[in-house]
């Protein structure tokens, strides 16, 4: 620890990133760049999922130029551009990693690390998506998920509302990771659910009526009734007693939750959570439910992304090439 890491300690500190686990571009470049790095993925951005995408982008950045012997000072808009060439991932993710990279790179210029930004000039081919890729899990299949879940124990009583929620809000599953206590709630005439999304958006969704049975019987059957407001209201459990602990669940343990029950149920296992939010809005769509309306249910921005959810085109297909008779 330098001199200036124990003067923070000193004053009470109580984390502070070692230099050397910082990437060895940045490392190897100096205090300016230092700063930048910490100032860019730890000031600026935060979303903990971007943060975490872009410092896996400029990891593997950092980790190819330090393979070639460049610095970050030399770098170039041809060398952003081999960088990226190198790569044996999809276009999606290739994009994502020139993002990532521009963004860091203007932060730099901003810190007069660098004159130019080397990735600003540097397209991706092009890509035109015309509909997701998120595998969409059928009607009937979601009911003999929600039906096969013993709900006899809290364990089952949890997995159902967590699946529940999922189902008849379109929620993303980070957003349901955070509900807390105080996230459901009253408004005299029906409850509600407040989620809080990425972007810094709050959306209130109402609760359906065998979802909110569903929501009280867990809390009746946990501690979370009359439990501290800020308590996050969907905790881990402990597999050999299924008895709650006082740990969050994460999202990452409601997606492995979701396989488990999809696993028991016989389903296949390339859905995920975000097969619920496929076919909610595919589903209401179909019921002529109007684009604007499900465009807010979902919380996007763009109604552009509601359809990409759309896979009422893809049955279309579907019954047209049936129908060859070769």
């Amino acid at each position: 620890m330098d001199d200036q890491d124990k003067r923070m300690t000193e004053v009470g500190e109580v984390w502070t990133r070692p230099v050397e686990l910082l990437p060895a571009l940045i490392r190897d470049a100096g205090g300016a760049a230092q700063f930048a790095y910490e100032e860019f993925f730890y000031g600026q951005i935060r979303n903990p999922f971007t943060r975490k995408a872009y410092l896996h982008s400029f990891r593997l950045f950092s980790d190819w130029c330090m393979s070639g012997g460049l610095e970050l000072v030399r770098v170039t808009p041809a060398d952003v551009g081999r960088f990226l060439d190198s790569l044996s991932v999809a276009l999606p993710t290739k994009k994502l990693h020139l993002a990532a990279l521009r963004r860091f790179f203007d932060g730099l210029v901003m810190r007069h690390v660098l004159i130019l930004n080397p990735a600003l000039s540097v397209r991706s081919e092009r890509y035109q998506m015309i509909e997701g890729k998120t595998p969409e899990i059928s009607v009937d299949h979601a009911r003999r998920l929600l039906k096969g879940i013993d709900m006899s124990h809290v364990v089952g009583l949890r997995d159902f509302a967590v699946i529940g929620i999922l189902i008849y809000t379109a929620a993303r599953v980070g957003a349901v990771a955070k509900l807390r206590r105080r996230d459901f709630y009253e408004t005299g005439d029906q409850f509600c659910l407040r989620f809080h999304e990425k972007g810094g958006k709050v959306r209130e969704i109402p609760v359906r009526h065998d979802l909110q049975l569903a929501l009280c019987r867990y809390l009746d059957a946990t501690d979370l009734r009359f439990a501290d407001p800020v308590s996050l209201l969907f905790r881990t459990a402990n597999r050999r007693t299924k008895q709650l602990t006082q740990n969050g669940m994460t999202a990452d343990d409601m997606a492995r939750m979701v396989k488990r029950r999809l696993l028991d149920a016989g389903l296949s296992s390339r859905l995920s959570p975000h097969s619920f939010r496929v076919t909610t809005i595919t589903d209401l769509l179909e019921q002529g439910v109007p684009l604007e309306d499900v465009q807010y249910l979902a919380g996007h921005a763009d109604p552009r992304t509601t359809r990409l959810y759309d896979r009422r085109k893809r049955r279309v297909t579907r019954n047209i090439v049936e129908r060859i008779s070769v």
